[in-house]
């Protein structure tokens, strides 16, 4: 079975203020699964912030496992908006984190499955790895993918990207 990956877009954060999130609308209905590869920073004076991950502006239905290491300790949680730890201000300057979020079958009639795949580079005791799959439980299919940061705390900064690619199987 040959998989071709095709990019769809990517989204870039320009210079200014940051943005608060990072949003794929019109997706085509044309692809088997959807991969995303980002690569974030945020403004939270801390050393990683939470963002979620969201599909058509719908903010429930979804429940995953969260399971995430620190540098020192692991860690496993259920969680329904989290999609990972990224790098924020309190990091090592200029570095940023980098991840993969994979949804499969998102056109189809029945739940979505996805997993996301995160990794902080940090200069110090404490960098996140974070893993996690979930479902959303919805029939609709994915036409928009929504990137906020969590609780509104900081705004993706300057240089963050996320590109969307559709993948066919055939």
């Amino acid at each position: 079975m040959a998989v071709t990956h095709k990019l769809i877009q990517t989204v870039s954060v320009t210079a200014g203020a940051g943005q608060a999130s990072i949003e794929f609308t019109s997706i085509p209905q044309t692809y088997t699964d959807l991969l995303l590869l980002v690569s974030f920073r945020t403004s939270y004076a801390a050393v990683s912030d939470d963002m979620s991950l969201f599909f058509n502006n719908v903010t429930t239905n979804r429940t995953a496992r969260f399971v995430y290491g620190t540098g020192s300790s692991a860690l496993s949680t259920v969680v329904n908006d989290d999609g990972a730890f990224v790098v924020s201000d309190t990091a090592t300057a200029n570095v940023f984190g980098n991840g993969s979020i994979y949804i499969a079958n998102y056109t189809s009639a029945n739940f979505k499955p996805f997993s996301t795949d995160f990794v902080g580079e940090n200069n110090a005791t404490t960098a996140y790895q974070t893993f996690l799959t979930g479902l959303w439980s919805s029939t609709s299919p994915i036409t928009s993918i929504q990137i906020p940061t969590a609780g509104g705390r900081g705004v993706f900064k300057q240089y963050s990207s996320a590109s969307l690619y559709g993948i066919s199987k055939s």
